[in-house]
């Protein structure tokens, strides 16, 4: 990447004090920053910083006044984060800028890939796959048969895809994760073995989704496990089958969703949550980390703790748990007086 100063300044619609003409050919923290760098000023406890930094660029609030002399350029804006947030996302597309099926790659007869894709080595694409435009596939990937895969999606290496999964445009899997596995599914017989039920759902991700690093998302029994447009997914994942996780949902790391439960949009649900299977969570739902749910959660409803309890409960309840043992030497001391 080589732009001037000028030209990121454009793209920012931001105001330039210093020189226009210098390049910049990397991004970097501020304190880290050499010649050639861009970096970025948004929280005043790095202020320090500017004084000192060596990069040849630094975006700064369009308020900025500095106290001192500063020897980079500043772009000045009106959104420092949201600025430099732009400028990750142009070095991002930069190095993802591959188009091209590599030859040691396998490509059914019957698939149809889009123009300006990209197919890395070792990538098994089965018979009937649709890929979209501009869609990249890294190397040693499986794309199951019947399976879709919209525009300006990206499918990092070591990632399967089973059977007639369905994915969205513009949707990100990264590394190691297995969409589209069987589902939990077992019925118990007269004794003590169990026996398989098939899943012949499938799995539907809408669009805008990314979905982090090893986190597994199963078919559904029948019908479809399904991950609406917006979603955002952790490492680390296990989406049961038939669960439905709604619009703009963000999940954090190590948290699994038992079977056919329905959460709702816009809920935050921490890290290491457990969901129990059949529950309905609400829109706008806070859920805090290592929280076990075990019940219906309504609309715009926080909980926290095992089992989840309404936030201000469950700050009650964490003062009289650390009282306990006061109380317990009190009460004690209260049966040796009446004894």
């Amino acid at each position: 990447m080589k732009y001037t100063i000028e030209k990121i300044a454009k793209y920012l619609q931001g105001t330039i004090e210093g020189s226009p003409d210098e390049e910049i050919g990397n991004i970097a923290k501020i304190e880290e920053a050499q010649k050639g760098d861009i970096t970025f000023l948004a929280n005043p406890i790095y202020t320090p910083h500017i004084y000192t930094t060596k990069a040849s660029a630094v975006i700064v609030k369009d308020d900025f006044i500095p106290e001192k002399e500063i020897t980079a350029n500043l772009i000045k804006v009106k959104d420092p984060y949201q600025a430099i947030s732009q400028i990750l996302e142009i070095y991002d597309q930069t190095y993802h800028d591959k188009t091209g099926i590599e030859t040691s790659s396998h490509i059914s007869p019957s698939a149809k890939i889009g123009e300006q894709s990209y197919i890395g080595a070792f990538t098994y694409v089965s018979d009937s796959v649709n890929i979209g435009k501009n869609v990249k596939i890294f190397p040693n990937c499986f794309i199951g048969k019947n399976s879709i895969i919209g525009d300006n999606s990206i499918i990092f290496p070591n990632t399967t895809i089973y059977h007639d999964s369905i994915i969205g445009e513009n949707v990100t899997i990264h590394s190691g994760t297995v969409i589209g596995a069987d589902g939990f599914g077992f019925a118990q017989n007269n004794g003590n073995d169990f026996k398989k039920v098939p899943q012949i759902g499938n799995v539907v991700i809408e669009d805008y989704v990314e979905i982090g690093a090893n986190s597994a998302i199963d078919r559904a029994t029948m019908g479809s496990t399904v991950i609406r447009r917006g979603v955002k997914l952790d490492n680390f994942i296990q989406v049961a089958h038939n669960v439905e996780v709604g619009e703009n949902t963000v999940i954090a790391a190590h948290t699994g969703i038992s079977g056919s439960t329905k959460i709702g949009k816009n809920c935050m649900i921490g890290g290491q949550v457990g969901m129990a299977g059949h529950l309905k969570i609400g829109d706008n739902v806070k859920v805090g980390a290592q929280s076990g749910i075990s019940h219906n959660i309504k609309d715009n409803e926080i909980v926290v703790g095992t089992p989840a309890l309404p936030i201000r409960n469950f700050k009650k309840s964490t003062i009289i748990f650390k009282n306990l043992e006061e109380l317990y030497n009190r009460i004690k001391a209260l049966e040796n007086k009446l004894k």
